[in-house]
């Protein structure tokens, strides 16, 4: 009785999800397997069309690349960093506290806040980054990071780190408030060192934490689009062109929503395999150690 009084309480909720979630969800579905414009919800359905069209076009694949390429690379320097930072200030340091609240600073600022700032630092022309390295003698003359293909993805990538990577340090404090201390002094005097203490230790504690970080961060790295559009626009010559901006010039630049709903949904695909190799390879690894 308890269980039929308890699902009739949650079924607003799950009403709500299905309105705000469920139903645009099937909507973009349908979408994906039409050639719907867009104000025109309708369309002919035209099948695996917009997908196989997808796979043969080059801007999806190139733009594939630079979502991956973006995701992976972000998420691997995060976890590391964040991790580190994580372990520094768990450590009895003076004014931990502060830098702990110093720490949440990036974290904190709107992401179309910190795309802007970032965009002032990377200025060709009066950027501090360009003052920095050319006073120390680390480049010659200063350069456009921003506007140069090379240069610009793993600029932003750098801004999306220093804003992402506070995210991890956190996840990793507050996991470390778990692991006892009794355990580490055990460990301690037992003759291991601090890096069997981290392995058998500290790392078996905080891995579950550090999963549902990384997780996280892939979903949202898969789904990029609020920084590189401030910073960027998918330029220079598409070189930081991700799927999400993809989706957008298709849906509503171009018109074609049926194409942009294809586009969309298979960066949700990527987002799942992704996701699931990383949860299995972490899963193989506990299982070996």
């Amino acid at each position: 009785m308890l269980g039929r009084r308890s699902l009739f309480l949650l079924l607003p909720l799950f009403a709500g999800l299905a309105a705000v979630i469920g139903w645009p969800l099937l909507q973009t579905v349908w979408l994906s397997f039409t050639d719907a414009q867009l104000g025109d919800a309708t369309g002919n359905f035209v099948g695996l069309a917009n997908y196989a069209h997808a796979f043969r076009s080059h801007g999806f694949r190139h733009a594939l690349g630079v979502t991956i390429t973006f995701s992976l690379s972000t998420v691997a320097i995060e976890m590391v960093l964040g991790l580190l930072v994580g372990l520094l200030l768990d450590l009895p340091l003076r004014g931990r506290g502060i830098l702990r609240a110093i720490l949440i600073i990036p974290w904190a600022l709107p992401t179309v806040i910190n795309a802007m700032a970032w965009r002032v630092i990377y200025n060709p022309d009066f950027g501090a980054l360009n003052a920095l390295l050319t006073q120390t003698h680390i480049i010659g003359a200063y350069r456009s990071w921003l506007g140069d293909p090379g240069l610009a993805l793993a600029s932003i990538a750098g801004a999306d780190i220093w804003k992402t990577f506070p995210f991890v340090a956190l996840v990793t404090l507050a996991g470390l408030q778990n692991v006892p201390r009794e355990l580490k002094e055990a460990a301690y005097i037992d003759g291991a060192g601090p890096w069997m203490r981290f392995k058998t230790v500290i790392l078996p504690a905080i891995a579950t934490p550090l999963m549902i970080a990384a997780v996280l961060r892939i979903i949202d790295t898969i789904k990029v689009f609020d920084i590189i559009w401030v910073m960027t626009r998918g330029g220079p010559a598409n070189a930081t062109k991700s799927l999400s901006i993809m989706v957008y010039e298709q849906a509503f630049s171009f018109g074609n929503a049926g194409y942009g709903a294809a586009i969309a949904l298979l960066s949700v695909a990527i987002s799942v395999v992704l996701i699931g190799g990383y949860m299995r390879a972490t899963r193989a690894q506990t299982a070996s150690a």
